[in-house]
C-alpha cells in the first residue's frame, strides 16, 4: 500500500474525531449542489396563435344550401397554449431534445355563426422540428387533438339545412406546418399553414363534418434563461436499440347508422355498440418511428343491418332483423406506422378484412389513433376508423398495453 493511499484512509478515520459527528446535511450537500447544476425538470412556454381559414364545401349546406343561400367558406380561430419541454439533462430530454407538448384552448367563428355556432375547443398538442435550417430557423410540425363545445347542430325544425354538424360536441383534429424563427433567447415567431377537421365520429347524425385549410401566425414565450431547443445541442443524445415490441388494444364505442338504398336515405333508429381488439408486433427502428402488422378483430352491431330491413309499420317506423353474427364480425390485417414522442404516439394503419361477410365489412379500412401513455407500458387509445377510403365508420376508445418495450 503506497503512502498516499494510507494517508487518505487515516484522514477518513479521523473525521469523526476532528470535526465531530458527520451529520446528514454534510453528506447531502455535494448531492444537492449536483442536482442544482442539472436545472429544472421542465422548460415551460406560453403561446398565442391566430388562424384564419377557408372552409372546404364538402356538403350542400356549406356550399350554399343554408338560410342565407351563401357559401360558408370563412373561419377564424384564436388559440392560447401552454407547453413544456423536458430538460435536456433528463432521460426524455436526451431522447427527444426538441419535442414540446401541452394543452390549449381556442375560440372559433365561421361566416354563419347563427347556423353553426362559435365553438370553444380544449385540446392537447405536440410538436417538434422537421428540419433545422440554422440555429435560429427551423421547419416544425404540430398536431392538435381535442373536443369542441357549443356548436349549433342539425334540428328538424330550427336548423334543418345543417347537414354538416349533428351534435353540440365534436372532435377536433388539426395538423400544422410552419417556420419557427428564434427572435430572442426567450421569444419565437411562427408562421405557416394548417389543416383542421371537426366531426362527431358517427356518434350522432348527420355527420357531414367540417374541414378547413388556412394559415397560422403565432408567438411563443419560453420561461427559461435560454430556449430549450436551442440549448439542447450541447447535451449528449440518447438512442434506443432497435427491437420488437407488442401492442395489445381493446376498444369500444357507439355509433349511428344511416344508409341509402334505392336512392332513398334512411336512418336506423337507436345507437349500436362496437367492440374490437388489435394485436400488433411493432419493430422499433429508432427513437421516433416504429412499424409493423396488426391483427384487427371487430364486432359492429350495425354492420349490414340495411340488408335486413322489414316493411314499415303502421307508425311509419323502420324495423330491422338483427343480422347473424358472421355478418357483423370481421378480422383483418393492417400495416401500421407510428410516430413516437414523449407521452404521445400517433398511429396510422391501412388494412383489409380477410374474414368477413357482407358489404359493410368487406374491403379496405383505414385507422388513425392517438396513444397517450399512462405508465411505461399502459396507454389510452383514441382512434377513428374509415371504410373503403371514404366512409366514416366508428370511434375506437380503449386501453392498450405494450409488451417487451426496451425504450
Amino acid at each position: 500500500m503506497n503512502t498516499r493511499r494510507l494517508l487518505c484512509i487515516l484522514c477518513l478515520l479521523a473525521l469523526p474525531a476532528v470535526g465531530g459527528k458527520l451529520d446528514a446535511q454534510t453528506v447531502a450537500e455535494p448531492v444537492r449542489q449536483r442536482n442544482d447544476s442539472v436545472g429544472h425538470a421542465f422548460i415551460h412556454q406560453i403561446g398565442f396563435d391566430i388562424r384564419p381559414g377557408y372552409v372546404v364545401p364538402t356538403n350542400s349546406f356549406l356550399a350554399g344550401d343554408n338560410a342565407q343561400q351563401k357559401a360558408i367558406d370563412q373561419s377564424l380561430s384564436l388559440h392560447l397554449k401552454y407547453a413544456f419541454r423536458f430538460s435536456p439533462n433528463s432521460c426524455l430530454g436526451k431522447l427527444y431534445p426538441s419535442a414540446y407538448q401541452g394543452i390549449g384552448v381556442s375560440y372559433s367563428t365561421f361566416s354563419r355563426p347563427d347556423e353553426l355556432g362559435s365553438p370553444v375547443t380544449v385540446y392537447v398538442f405536440q410538436g417538434a422540428p422537421l428540419m433545422q435550417f440554422s440555429r435560429r430557423l427551423s421547419l416544425d410540425y404540430e398536431w392538435n387533438f381535442g373536443a369542441s363545445f357549443g356548436w349549433k347542430k342539425y334540428d328538424e325544425l330550427y336548423n334543418q339545412k345543417n347537414m354538416a354538424i349533428g351534435s353540440e360536441i365534436n372532435a377536433y383534429i388539426n395538423l400544422g406546418f410552419f417556420l419557427n424563427w428564434q427572435l430572442h433567447p426567450q421569444w419565437k415567431l411562427a408562421a405557416g399553414v394548417d389543416f383542421t377537421h371537426f366531426s362527431n365520429g358517427n356518434t350522432h347524425y348527420p355527420n357531414g363534418g367540417l374541414n378547413a385549410i388556412g394559415g397560422r401566425i403565432g408567438v411563443v414565450r419560453t420561461f427559461d434563461a435560454t430556449d430549450g431547443a436551442a440549448g439542447a445541442a450541447g447535451f449528449k443524445r440518447l438512442f434506443i436499440e432497435p427491437h420488437v415490441s407488442y401492442d395489445l388494444v381493446v376498444y369500444g364505442a357507439t355509433r349511428k347508422k344511416g344508409f341509402v338504398k334505392d336512392n332513398v336515405p334512411s336512418l336506423v333508429p337507436g345507437s349500436f355498440g362496437i367492440i374490437g381488439l388489435n394485436f400488433a408486433p411493432m419493430y422499433n427502428l429508432n427513437n421516433y418511428f416504429r412499424a409493423g402488422l396488426s391483427v384487427d378483430a371487430q364486432y359492429d352491431e350495425s354492420a349490414n343491418i340495411k340488408d335486413y330491413k322489414l316493411e314499415r309499420t303502421y307508425s311509419d317506423e323502420l324495423k330491422f332483423h338483427r343480422p347473424p353474427f358472421r355478418k357483423q364480425f370481421a378480422v383483418g390485417v393492417s400495416f401500421r406506422a407510428e410516430l413516437v414522442m414523449p407521452i404521445f404516439s400517433i398511429n396510422a394503419g391501412l388494412g383489409r378484412n380477410l374474414i368477413c361477410s357482407g358489404d359493410d365489412t368487406q374491403g379496405f379500412y383505414q385507422i388513425l389513433a392517438l396513444k397517450t401513455y399512462v405508465t411505461r407500458h399502459l396507454f389510452l387509445h383514441v382512434g377513428y376508423q374509415l371504410s373503403k377510403f371514404k366512409d366514416p365508420n366508428n370511434l375506437m376508445l380503449g386501453l392498450g398495453y405494450r409488451f417487451h418495450d426496451k425504450r
